[in-house]
Formats: C-alpha cells, structure tokens, sequence
C-alpha cells in the first residue's frame, strides 16, 4: 500500500500544472523583452555614459549619499521633460506606422541636447540599440531607422530607438514610459559607484525612493508636444561643459 501510495504521489508531481486561463502568456514576454532592454547590461553604451555624474562629482556638487539622491532627481527630472517627450511621441507615431512624426521626434530632441558630447553618445547609444535589435529580432521600423541613420538623413537619439522598440514589443504607454525613466536612473547609479564611497545598498535605497516620481512625472510629460520638449537646468549644463574640457575622465558625459 505504502508503494502505491508514493507511486500516485509520484505520478501527481510528474503532472505538469495547468495554466490558469487568466494568465497572458503573451503579456509575460512582453514584460520579459521590456526587462530585458532596460537591464543595465544591455550592450549599448550605457555603462559609458555618466550624464554629468563624473563632473558633479569632481567639482563636490555630489559628495554623498543625500546630495547624490538630489542630483539623480534632477536628472531623472530632466528626462521626463525631454527625452521621454520625444520618446512618447515616437512610440505613439510608431503604433500609427507614422513614420515621418518619428524622424520629427529625433530631429526635435537632436537639436534640443546640449554639448557634443551629449549628442555623441546620444546618438551612439541609439544606432547600437537598433542594431541590437535587430540581431535578435524582427523590428522592421528599427530597420528603416538604421538605414536613415546610416545615410545620415536623422541623428538617432537613443530615447527614438527605444521607442520603436518598445512600440514594436507592444508595451502599453505607461510601461514605455516606466522603462525609459527607470534606465535613466539606474544608469547614473550604476556610474556611482565607480566614481564615489557609495555601496550598492545605499544605491538600491535611491533607486526604490525616486520611482515615486513616475506618476506625476507622466502626468505632466504625457500632455506634452514635441513644441514644450524642455528643460532649464543650469548647474547641469555647466557640469556637461565642464567635463568636456576635462584632463581626467573615466567616462564620456
């Protein structure tokens, strides 16, 4: 009896589980894919680009924990004003097949960046992430946005790309949106800490504390044209102007 006992126990544990109907296996690799292109891995030059940190540092504007928190904030801030504007106009005019309104959010945000070396990486990170995509999968407006670039007909911001991306992996509005404003942050926090006497906890607490912003931050970014993508940052733009001439750097601006 103890044999059949474990024989049945056996043979219930080899059956595999059946899927709650109420699961969207489709969902699940979205937000799999969607993972996956904000991961601090993803090799497309993020892990170069310290977006003002490395200077704010050298000149004591970020000396520690508290001050870093406020420069991220500052940054984060930043993006959803402009590039995640042109990045929300670009995923909608990618779900509409619009293709020129997505060569016009490159344009706009290409002209709206301050310092060539903003530009440069800008840019950079964008053509890589296309042609990530592209190894990996099928993205046709990413293919045409390629060839643009390589022609030299658009600049190839990297929030236009991911954009397409996103569109093409059909996340919803909010999740572009939440991806692009989360590699943001963790970009410059992974920066931090090669550049300063932080600890990955200390980062982590960061992190976890500035995803407040997102809802109110998408509100008033969400409502916004191609025409009200801005942002007046002063401090930020001299630290970008600062780094540029720089005799010591250990990442691009």
């Amino acid at each position: 009896m103890a044999v059949k006992s474990m024989e049945a126990a056996n043979d219930q544990l080899a059956e595999p589980a059946a899927i709650e109907p109420a699961v969207n296996m489709d969902g699940m690799a979205r937000l799999a894919r969607l993972l996956q292109l904000s991961d601090s891995t993803l090799p497309v030059g993020t892990f170069s680009f310290s977006n003002g940190l490395e200077s704010a540092i050298q000149t004591g504007v970020v000396s520690d924990e508290e001050t870093l928190q406020q420069f991220v904030e500052l940054v984060v801030h930043q993006a959803a004003t402009m590039d995640a504007v042109a990045l929300l106009h670009a995923f909608r005019c990618a779900n509409q097949k619009d293709y020129d309104g997505i060569l016009a959010a490159d344009q706009a945000l290409w002209n709206r960046r301050v310092g060539s070396e903003q530009q440069l990486m800008l840019a950079r990170m964008g053509k890589k992430l296309a042609e990530l995509c592209l190894k990996v999968g099928d993205f046709p407006l990413l293919r045409q946005w390629l060839a643009d670039i390589n022609a030299g007909t658009t600049p190839g911001c990297y929030p236009i790309g991911q954009a397409m991306a996103y569109a093409h992996l059909g996340a919803s509005e909010t999740e572009a949106f939440t991806v692009h404003q989360y590699g943001v942050a963790s970009m410059l926090l992974s920066a931090s800490l090669r550049l300063m006497r932080i600890d990955h906890i200390a980062t982590q607490k960061i992190l976890f504390s500035i995803q407040q912003r997102l809802i109110q931050d998408y509100a008033t970014t969400s409502q916004r044209t191609l025409q009200e993508m801005s942002v007046f940052a002063p401090v930020f733009d001299v630290l970008v102007a600062h780094h540029t001439k720089a005799h010591v750097r250990l990442f691009m601006n």
